[in-house]
């Protein structure tokens, strides 16, 4: 096999073939990344059994044949490449790699023994790559980080007829937002969902986030239930979560009276200043009042923290305790000069309600995207 590929072109492809690959995997041969030469250019794929990524690139191809080749050692290489053109050849095990005056001597992996890589072939819809990137970034970071309970280390998307919603929970809060949803020749009948990892939902949110528009495909009618994200020559595919999603929607208010707004950078800035005296998992006092918002913090060694700033209160005076790094994700995925915290009642007195993070496109008017953040509070320290 021999070729002739960009520099930077090149190099961007390999990088996005290893992007999701495991760090350490205990089969050597799922770290290559399979290089295929055809008339037409080259075909990058990688593949771990649960996530795979494949990319088509120009180049000037002189004999066609099929490489595979140590992923991340592949990806060093090609970052740091003079800026000549990239050329390959093969003889027997061994691959060389020459750019300018550099030249590389790589051992060649089995190619017979990779496993072959996913297809899907029907489109299911389009949704907007910035609208969907932006989205994942605002409810993956609910998700769960605890490998026991896999079902919530997901982001569930559940697509109606014009409509996709991303929804994630760690069981502390819950994330919601609903996009645009094309269902072009084949709008979907009922609800389709798909349990989606979040690590990997969110690489795709930040390669394909500049792509115009992104084609995802669904296929769950064999033991394979698989998505599939596609854009500008680029497809990430990956294995769905298996199993029941928690009913976390029903947890959300259809109204609430008692809330109050304030500058969302504001309540960011006195979060983070407060919280310095904390110990780690600590939560931070708020007394929501009319003469505005009051965070206090007690920590160690008797060190204290108070700061008030403005806010808007509708309804009664309010005091809840909130874990300040839950309340920042919140805050930082809330996209408008305002927020909103609306608190939420339950039967029993001693135990706070939600509390509930939305935009607000000025102190008056709420926002106009569909963002819900769902926070619990942890009981009131006396």
């Amino acid at each position: 096999m021999r070729f002739q590929a960009n520099r930077d072109v090149f190099s961007e492809a390999v990088s996005f073939a290893v992007k999701l690959l495991p760090q350490r995997t205990t089969l050597p041969i799922l770290s290559g990344v399979l290089i295929e030469a055809t008339e037409t250019g080259l075909i990058l794929s990688s593949f771990d059994y649960e996530v795979s990524a494949q990319t088509e690139i120009v180049a000037e191809v002189e004999e066609t044949g099929k490489i595979l080749v140590s992923g991340r050692l592949l990806a060093e290489i090609a970052s740091r490449l003079p800026n000549a053109p990239v050329r390959f050849s093969t003889e027997n095990s061994r691959i060389k790699v020459s750019c300018g005056s550099a030249s590389f001597t790589l051992l060649s992996m089995p190619v017979e023994e990779y496993p072959s890589i996913p297809q899907v072939s029907t489109q299911s819809g389009l949704v907007p790559a910035a609208e969907f990137a932006a989205a994942v970034a605002q409810v993956a970071v609910a998700a769960s980080r605890d490998d026991v309970t896999p079902v919530i280390t997901g982001v569930q998307l559940e697509v109606t007829e014009n409509s996709l919603s991303l929804v994630a929970t760690d069981r502390y809060r819950v994330a919601v937002r609903e996009i645009d949803w094309d269902p072009g020749s084949n709008p979907a009948e009922g609800t389709i969902t798909a349990l989606v990892p979040a690590r990997t939902l969110q690489e795709v949110g930040k390669t394909f986030g500049h792509s115009g528009t992104i084609s995802v495909s669904i296929t769950n009618s064999d033991d394979r239930e698989l998505i599939a994200f596609t854009a500008n020559k680029k497809t990430v595919t990956s294995l769905l979560i298996k199993g029941n999603f928690p009913p976390v929607r029903r947890l959300f208010p259809t109204a609430v009276d008692n809330y109050a707004v304030m500058n969302t950078a504001d309540l960011i800035e006195a979060t983070r200043r407060v919280q310095l005296v904390l110990e780690r998992e600590a939560a931070l006092r708020f007394t929501f009042a009319t003469d505005g918002v009051t965070l206090e913090a007690v920590g160690s060694e008797q060190a204290q923290a108070s700061e008030t700033i403005d806010a808007i209160l509708s309804g009664t005076e309010t005091v809840v305790s909130l874990k300040p790094q839950f309340l920042l994700d919140g805050l930082s995925a809330v996209h408008s000069e305002f927020v909103r915290i609306s608190f939420t009642k339950t039967e029993n007195p001693n135990k706070p309600g939600p509390v509930l993070i939305t935009s607000q496109t000025s102190r008056e008017q709420a926002g106009a995207d569909s963002y819900k953040y769902l926070l619990q509070p942890n009981l009131l320290l006396r």
